[in-house]
């Protein structure tokens, strides 16, 4: 299952986390895999390369992190909410493949 966790402050997102693998299909022709990791790329690429923003972002097999400063999350909510909704949709679809849960910090 892909676990994914919306960071928010004052019900601002301020970031996400990303793990797991979706197990729909076999690694390479896993398309919900493939929906949610060219959306969460998307999103980083647009905060950094689009707006400029200096975003905190790691990744690795099976996991992504983004994190922005809260005053940077409010020059890129559209996007990040544009995310949110793209996935929550997702996990509508495929919710044995998806989990979305939220944290405040």
């Amino acid at each position: 299952m892909i676990n994914i966790r919306f960071i928010t402050t004052h019900s601002t997102l301020t970031g996400f986390e990303m793990n797991g693998h979706s197990g729909y299909s076999e690694s390479g022709s896993d398309i919900v895999c493939a929906a949610v990791s060219s959306a969460a790329y998307m999103t980083a690429n647009t905060v950094t390369d689009v707006l400029g923003i200096d975003a905190d972002i790691s990744v690795s097999d099976g996991f992504m992190m983004m994190k922005l400063s809260a005053k940077d999350a409010q020059i890129a909510q559209d996007i990040l909410r544009g995310f949110e909704i793209h996935v929550c949709e997702l996990s509508e679809q495929y919710k044995s493949n998806i989990s979305v849960i939220y944290s405040e910090v």
